[in-house]
């Protein structure tokens, strides 16, 4: 279930200490790598709402979780879940200078494509002028913070940037995969383009069909003993329902989806299986503003109001995605972020009061009509919301909502898609109202950029990398640039607050419950998975690059 698209504060002074590249055992060794030890077929269970498309395009948000990590790699691998730890992947080092302005990588020596060609900086250089040349590859819009990407000696690559943007690093190292420059330079329109058989460095490379992915170690990877995996297999399933069974079956190993009653269902069929749900981000309900009876605050902050996010997360996630707050900040997991003071000023951060809803509502001059729905000359207050029908759990949660907002006269109509049709609506803002979720990253400060960031969005009918409700706001850009100019934590601390008060005083996005990682796995025949005890990886199959990792430690016992 492919959950989150698009994607601790990584401190100037922790970057600065690994700046060195300290070696992990899924990235120290340069060249002479094998995996002719690989062994094991696993099978991932993750309910993707339709069959395969086979694309694995890593700058298309509907195609970059099925390459990215295992196919394509990113310079460093960031760990949200320990502290934003960083790690060499397809640099060995980096280092900032000149105020934190520029930041130079050492690109790893030995590296070939799958096709047997080498791996230079010349290649990473390629890959983020690419994404220079056509805007809609950019998905976190690190071009609106780089001035120029050029290499230095053979082997790194020197980025420049037009302010000290140490937030940056997350996005530049490991969020854009790096691709091959003699087979991507041929392609005549890369934002089109599928990659039906991608090249990439990963260690493991795949075929497709629209029933399965199969991916297959790569034999000449260059770290040393990585994969262990011979095979993994990825079937396509279009309904929670035959995924669950599949799972609970043993017909997989690993899975990466709601399931109900997840005590009855999975854990008591064998003692070898495991969950764990660790909240990332949010599941929302994007709100269109460029629609001008949404773009009304007191419309939408009567929505927020009307919904009780306790019920959804009640009744849609039997009660694992906890429910979430209008503030945007995840909880526990950077509970020390939020600033319950101001989050206090709005109903104890946007409480369920159907109450308070009406009366916001009836303020702003709207009266309910015969047929219950509320009107302001002549325009009812009757909206569409988009979601993915193939995922039971948000379906059920978005019937909650739809009752939420009827008991305080707003009509929402549920339009459950195919999840190719709702992903292009939803990236390209044609839509009402739409539930789904983003990535998040190593701190609030993450999704609240992918929510509130100018630079991630487009016009509509082009897509956007993130902010698909199309908000913009030249202060609120003025607060996230102002994040990466600074080391300081009381001052990024106070960052996020001042963007947590946008969120209570705009309501541009609803968040609903906590967006967690899904996360079933059996340890019957395999051995290496991620821990709450070891959290080495975000353990989700939708989590990229972070499932990479993943694949490359889990092997048979």
């Amino acid at each position: 279930m492919k959950r989150l698209m698009s994607i601790g504060v990584i401190l100037v002074a922790s970057l600065l200490a690994a700046a060195c590249g300290t070696s992990s055992s899924s990235s120290s060794g340069s060249g002479g790598g094998s995996s002719s030890g690989a062994s094991g077929v696993l099978t991932i269970d993750n309910e993707s709402g339709s069959l395969w498309t086979c694309n694995f395009n890593p700058y298309n948000l509907s195609d970059i979780s099925y390459s990215f990590g295992p196919v394509y790699e990113p310079l460093v691998f960031v760990n949200t879940l320990q502290n934003a730890q960083a790690t060499p992947w397809l640099a060995s080092s980096w280092t900032y200078g000149n105020g934190n302005k520029t930041l130079t990588f050492t690109i790893r020596s030995g590296v070939k494509w799958s096709d047997g060609k080498p791996m230079t900086a010349a290649d990473v250089v390629y890959s983020f002028n690419l994404l220079k040349k056509n805007k809609a590859l950019d998905i976190n819009a690190v071009w609106s913070v780089l001035s120029s990407v050029t290499q230095k000696g053979s082997n790194q690559v020197v980025m420049t940037f037009q302010a000290p943007a140490t937030n940056y690093f997350y996005y530049i190292a490991d969020q854009v995969a790096i691709v091959p420059q003699h087979i991507w330079s041929k392609v005549a329109d890369p934002v089109k383009y599928p990659d039906t058989k991608p090249v990439g460095t990963g260690a493991f490379t795949t075929s497709c069909t629209a029933q399965n992915i199969t991916y297959t170690a790569n034999p000449h990877y260059y770290v040393p003993g990585e994969p262990k995996l011979k095979t993994v297999n990825y079937p396509a399933f279009t309904s929670n329902d035959t995924a669950n069974t599949y799972l609970a079956n043993g017909q997989a190993q690993w899975g990466s989806q709601f399931i109900p009653s997840i005590q009855k269902f999975y854990l008591s069929k064998s003692p070898a299986n495991h969950y764990w749900f660790p909240p990332v981000a949010n599941v929302s309900m994007f709100i269109n503003l460029k629609n001008p009876i949404l773009g009304n605050v007191a419309v939408r902050q009567a929505m927020s109001y009307a919904i009780d996010k306790q019920r959804a997360s009640t009744i849609g996630e039997y009660g694992y995605e906890p429910a979430s707050n209008q503030s945007g900040v995840v909880t526990p997991t950077f509970s020390s972020w939020l600033d319950t003071s101001q989050a206090a000023a709005y109903g104890s951060n946007y409480a369920y009061s159907p109450a308070k809803a009406i009366s916001i509502l009836k303020a702003a001059g709207y009266t309910k009509g015969s047929d219950g729905i509320m009107a302001k000359g002549g325009q009812k207050l009757s909206f569409s919301i988009i979601n993915n029908g193939g995922f039971s759990d948000w379906v059920a949660a978005v019937n909650v909502l739809q009752a939420d907002l009827k008991a305080v006269g707003i009509q929402v109509t549920p339009k459950n898609m195919a999840a190719p049709a709702y992903e292009a609506a939803l990236y390209d803002g044609n839509y009402q109202l739409a539930y789904g979720s983003e990535t998040g990253g190593p701190t609030p400060y993450y999704e609240l950029r992918q929510w509130l960031d100018s630079a991630n969005t487009a016009a509509i009918g082009q897509p956007a990398g993130s902010n698909f409700e199309r908000y913009s706001n030249s202060a609120t850009d003025a607060l996230i640039n102002s994040y990466g100019a600074t080391a300081s934590t009381t001052a990024q601390h106070a960052i996020v607050s001042k963007l947590e008060a946008v969120m209570l005083k705009d309501v541009p996005v609803i968040p609903v419950t906590e967006s967690v990682d899904w996360y079933q796995y059996s340890t019957a025949s395999f051995k290496g998975w991620v821990t709450q005890s070891d959290p080495y990886a975000q353990p989700a199959a939708y989590s990229y690059p972070d499932w990479g990792q993943l694949l490359m430690k889990v092997g048979p016992k």
